[in-house]
């Protein structure tokens, strides 16, 4: 029995996660992979992020990324989506309707997991008070894996 998800349990499971891992490239070509919060709308994937990072300069100089959501503990449990994505940095101009949904998106998704202003120190509420929305669009073949459907017990 083979352990790989169809397309649409595959994009169940991505809308389903908690964090995702995003993989951008220096301008060395070595890799930079970072969790991230991110929310998922007509099989495309949005993450945000502030405005003066370095995850943005790398996806200006390069826009080939990588998307990965994994979970479970035990080796019988162990479920992932790994998707080879180009990154495109929303315009707040151009793509409005764009961002409000993916704003509207990490609203309801991460509202419970959220650190209100004020208890968070002026330097990270500074940080992180411009942010822009990253769109990474397929790019590629999905891999996924899902190990319970081995049913080893």
């Amino acid at each position: 029995m083979g352990v790989s998800m169809t397309g649409e349990e595959a994009w169940d499971f991505l809308e389903c996660g908690h964090t995702g891992v995003f993989t951008t490239l220096r301008r060395d070509g070595w890799p930079v992979a970072l969790p991230v919060w991110f929310v998922v709308s007509d099989h495309r994937i949005y993450i945000g992020t502030p405005s003066q990072t370095a995850k943005l300069r790398r996806i200006a100089n390069d826009d080939r990324a990588s998307f990965l959501v994994e979970d479970g503990s035990r080796w019988a449990e162990l479920a992932a989506v790994h998707l080879p994505v180009r990154a495109r940095v929303l315009d707040p101009e151009l793509d409005t309707g764009e961002m409000k949904l993916a704003g509207r998106l990490f609203a309801e998704k991460y509202a419970s997991f959220r650190t209100s202003a004020e208890k968070l120190p002026s330097a990270s509420t500074k940080h992180y008070s411009s942010q822009r929305v990253i769109r990474l669009d397929v790019a590629g073949p999905l891999i996924s894996w899902d190990n319970s459907r081995l049913r080893l017990d």
